[in-house]
């Protein structure tokens, strides 16, 4: 699908949830041990909000990365989608989270193994988290910010209303539904992350 045009539909937002409450924990650790830097962590935002083109999003971690100290120039370079300036080190993670936006989630197996092997397995669930938090962010934040923009005549030519509406009310039915699916996940040692089919 091309750049602009991506929308999520239901059953696929409810596999995002999914993901990103399975390993939401390891960014969340990341972030409260220095795992991973808050650069670094605005730079795979900001990547898988490329590839989603959300703009709420995009406004968002636009400030936030901001705040960290990045450079505005690198920040609007990597809202369109040019990389040249990321530190040579966090490239993988980068490229990696483009891949898994643009695979809706799906990556192939080899891109993975590839993140274990450049930053240890620790680090690299660290970055599916986090990667996985924004996917969260970037599906429901297209469906508000589509929704919002309708009523102020500046609706949204991916969407509709009958779309918006049935998302945000899906999202409240699957939170605690999503819930139960990870417990039961761990409890049963499910692996946390699937692959794109060949």
């Amino acid at each position: 699908m091309e750049k602009g045009k991506r929308l999520y539909s239901v059953l696929e937002s409810y596999h995002i949830l999914y993901d990103g409450m399975r390993t939401i924990k390891y960014s969340i650790k990341a972030k409260k041990e220095g795992g991973i830097t808050p650069q670094f962590t605005e730079r795979i935002m900001l990547a898988v909000t490329e590839v989603n083109d959300c703009p709420a999003c995009s406004f968002v971690h636009t400030k936030m990365a901001l705040e960290t100290g990045m450079d505005s120039e690198e920040i609007q370079n990597m809202l369109s989608g040019a990389f040249d300036s990321i530190p040579k080190e966090e490239l993988p993670a980068v490229m990696f989270a483009q891949h898994y936006a643009d695979s809706k989630g799906h990556p192939s197996k080899a891109s993975w193994e590839e993140v274990i092997t450049q930053y240890g397995e620790s680090k690299a669930l660290a970055i599916l988290g986090t990667i996985r938090m924004i996917m969260m962010g970037n599906v429901y934040g297209i469906v508000l910010g589509s929704f919002v923009n309708r009523f102020k005549g500046k609706s949204d030519s991916r969407s509709t209303i009958f779309y918006e509406v049935l998302m945000m009310i899906s999202a409240l039915i699957f939170i605690p539904v999503v819930f139960i699916h990870v417990l039961s996940a761990s409890l049963l040692h499910i692996p946390i992350i699937s692959f794109e089919e060949k």
